[in-house]
């Protein structure tokens, strides 16, 4: 660990007592931290991906709305880790992780039945998960690092996996 680094702390989580699907993040980005809004990177293809689900245009609204949205169909956003230190806004740089209480998560979203990791680094905290009750399942990352993925080859895989948590 190098203490020269700021440690970086997280976003609150999005969350509601019907919540029944949560997609997990990593950490947010630079972006993400400096607007305090999840995935507040314009290249990031979470809200676009949810757009093109839902068939509503999440990306011209402000993120207020955005999240009232995502909170009335169920669906909640959080990270895997509560702070970190890390240099820029890749998930290998991250170092020193403080994992989020997700038993937190179970008791703020009752209703909560899957949890959508976004891309490998989020679904280390998959065993944690599992040993509370829930169900897990790794997507896509949605971040501009991830171009091996076509939006088109991310939407299937998002879509299907919304289908399986009953809110798409």
């Amino acid at each position: 660990m190098n203490a020269s680094k700021i440690r970086l702390r997280g976003l609150p989580p999005v969350l509601a007592p019907h919540t029944r699907c949560v997609v997990l993040g990593s950490f947010p980005g630079e972006a993400s931290l400096a607007a305090q809004q999840y995935y507040g990177h314009p290249r990031n293809h979470f809200w676009p991906l949810l757009a093109a689900i839902w068939q509503v245009d999440l990306v011209a609204r402000p993120y207020a709305q955005r999240l009232a949205e995502v909170r009335r169909r169920g669906l909640g956003i959080w990270d895997a880790y509560a702070s970190c230190q890390r240099e820029g806004s890749l998930d290998a740089a991250i170092e020193a992780a403080e994992p989020n209480d997700f038993a937190l998560m179970l008791r703020r979203a009752r209703g909560l039945r899957l949890v959508l990791h976004n891309g490998a680094e989020s679904a280390r905290a998959a065993k944690a998960l599992q040993a509370l009750g829930l169900p897990t399942r790794r997507l896509p990352s949605t971040s501009p690092a991830n171009a091996s993925w076509s939006f088109e080859r991310k939407l299937a895989a998002w879509r299907e996996a919304f289908e399986a948590g009953g809110i798409a």
